[in-house]
């Protein structure tokens, strides 16, 4: 009984390794078939993806391509590659993705809202390119994310009021797009200046220095009274004495 246990033991042991090292597998080819899916969509004319083999067991062998030590992609790094074409909605299954870097291309077409699926995002860098449409809603999903650079791209409509949650924000950057509407001044919002926001000529708000159509004008700041010349000198004597004909200031009254 005492042998048969063991054997059971242990087969039900090598059943488990199997089945995460099926997992595994299959995680990790998934994570493959959405790059690949990303390459198909992209235009590589300096050959920055050659790299991307689809006959590998996993991604992770790539160029530009990070994992973690359980084959998982973490980062990709693509910036200033020269690429063109599209971002494809599967990127989004890459679900430890910390990092997505293609700052620098000209990619176009929308953002897609599959990347509001990205839930370990750090780091979303797509500045520089030539992206349009709206800025999805979906990446208010972003718990985790500090750094959001879509500048200089002709992204349009309003900015999402659900980016206001993502309290990990420390750095924004919206501006030189095609963005409308009021600037959000709560949540993670309260933290960024104008230049976050500056080139979007249809931007509203205190931010921006414009008032929204049909908001009341913004208060003037309070007027600037210089001090009193009388009330300098009464407190300067105040803090002085005249000693031989010197000024002393370390005396108290």
């Amino acid at each position: 009984m005492e042998r048969e246990a063991g054997v059971s033991l242990i087969a039900q042991w090598m059943i488990l390794v199997v089945f995460i090292l099926l997992f595994s597998r299959i995680s990790a080819n998934m994570e493959g078939d959405a790059l690949r899916n990303l390459r198909v969509n992209l235009q590589d004319p300096n050959n920055v993806l050659q790299s991307w083999d689809p006959t590998l067991v996993n991604p992770c062998m790539w160029l530009h391509v990070t994992c973690n030590k359980d084959n998982s992609v973490v980062r990709v790094d693509l910036g200033n590659a020269a690429l063109s074409g599209h971002l494809v909605p599967q990127v989004g299954q890459l679900k430890n993705l910390q990092y997505l870097e293609l700052y620098g291309n000209n990619i176009s077409g929308p953002i897609p809202s599959d990347l509001g699926n990205l839930t370990n995002l750090v780091s979303l860098d797509l500045y520089l390119n030539s992206f349009s449409g709206p800025i999805p809603d979906t990446l208010g999903k972003l718990a985790k994310l500090r750094f959001l650079r879509l500048n200089n791209n002709s992204l349009s409509g309003s900015i999402p009021m659900s980016l206001t949650k993502i309290t990990a924000l420390q750095v924004l950057d919206l501006s030189n797009n095609r963005l409308t509407g009021p600037v959000p001044d709560n949540g993670s919002f309260s933290l960024f200046t104008p230049i976050s926001f500056v080139n979007n000529l249809g931007l509203c708000g205190p931010v921006t220095g414009k008032p929204c159509p049909g908001s009341p004008p913004f208060a003037p700041p309070p007027p600037f009274i210089p001090p009193s010349t009388n009330s300098y000198n009464v407190g300067k004597a105040e803090n002085f004495e005249d000693i031989g004909g010197r000024k002393h200031p370390n005396k108290r009254y």
